[in-house]
This record gives C-alpha cells, sequence and structure tokens, in this order.
C-alpha cells in the first residue's frame, strides 16, 4: 500500500517545482524590469538637473556681459550677436523662434565651459525698456535720486541642454543696469 502511494505523488513533486520555478521567473523579471525603469528615471532626472544648471551658467555669464555694456545701440530689431531689442506688443516672443538658437543670432558659451552636455548653454539678451529718473514721480523726492539718470532694462533668456538634445531647459530673468 506504501509502494502504491509513493508512485501517484511523484508527479506531482514535479508539478509543484515547475510552478514555484514559473513563480520565481516572474519574480526575477519583474525585479529586472523595476530596475531598468528606475535607472532610465535617474538618467533623465540627472539630465533635467544638468540643463537647468547648464542655462543657469548662462544666464550668469549674460548678467557679467550686461554689466560691461555702457550703450544700448548694440541692441537692434535684427540682433546684433544675441543682443535684441525685445518685439513689439503682440509680436511673436523673440525665445520661441527655433533660428533664435543658432549662428549668431544667440550667444554660445565656450567649449568645454559646462562639462557633460550635449551643446553648450546659449542666451539671448533683450533690450526692453529705459526708466528716466525724470519720468519716474517715486523717485523724484526719494535719496536715491542722486545716483542715477536712468536705468535700462533686460531681458535675458538662457537655453542649457543636457546630457541629451531631449532635456532642454529655458530660464529667464530680467535685469536692470543703471547708467
Amino acid at each position: 500500500m506504501g509502494e502504491v502511494m509513493t508512485r501517484n505523488q511523484r508527479g506531482i513533486a514535479l508539478f509543484i517545482s515547475l510552478v514555484l520555478l514559473l513563480v520565481l521567473t516572474i519574480v526575477g523579471v519583474s525585479a529586472v524590469q523595476t530596475t531598468s525603469l528606475e535607472e532610465r528615471m535617474a538618467r533623465n532626472t540627472h539630465d533635467s538637473v544638468l540643463a537647468f544648471q547648464s542655462a543657469e551658467v548662462a544666464l550668469r555669464e549674460a548678467e557679467v556681459a550686461l554689466d560691461a555694456i555702457n550703450s544700448t545701440a548694440l541692441f537692434t530689431p535684427a540682433g546684433n550677436n544675441g543682443m535684441w531689442q525685445a518685439p513689439g506688443y503682440g509680436a511673436a516672443d523673440l525665445w520661441t523662434q527655433p533660428a533664435t538658437w543658432t549662428g549668431a543670432n544667440s550667444v554660445e558659451l565656450p567649449a568645454n565651459t559646462v562639462q557633460g552636455v550635449d551643446q553648450q548653454p546659449r542666451y539671448v539678451i533683450e533690450w526692453l525698456a529705459t526708466v528716466q529718473r525724470s519720468e519716474n514721480p517715486a523717485l523724484l523726492g526719494s535719496s536715491y535720486a542722486s545716483l542715477f539718470d536712468r536705468i535700462e532694462v533686460f531681458r535675458i533668456t538662457a537655453r542649457g541642454i543636457g546630457g541629451s538634445a531631449n532635456a532642454r531647459v529655458l530660464l529667464q530673468s530680467t535685469y536692470g543696469v543703471i547708467f
């Protein structure tokens, strides 16, 4: 009687072993897929942070360039090495046009300024307005009125690209230069 029972149980052990092997295989494949997804997410986050830092470097370089300017004559509607007059009301923003980010339409930082990026960052500077002391009633009685005659207001748009061309960041700041 014991011999008949063992003979019937041999097939069950094989079946249970195969089911357990299948479950372990599914768990292993799932773990590999999860790890692969997490790795891609980490790479994309790294690319985004790199693009942001790249744009930040370009923004600071543009501010340094603006501090060295003593005239707004270089800013034209047609652009001059990344220096533009702001487009009129209702016109398309300069930074939305793809041609802005090529050639002499924008300023590209020198090679190897930012390591590990697909392309070096670029920036454009738009001259927005002039604020005269005599035109600003808030300054007429102010103690600051003797410090400057006018402030030139600029918009800086910087574009940074991460480790791949798919990670792009645009940053803008408004910057005033006292004359």
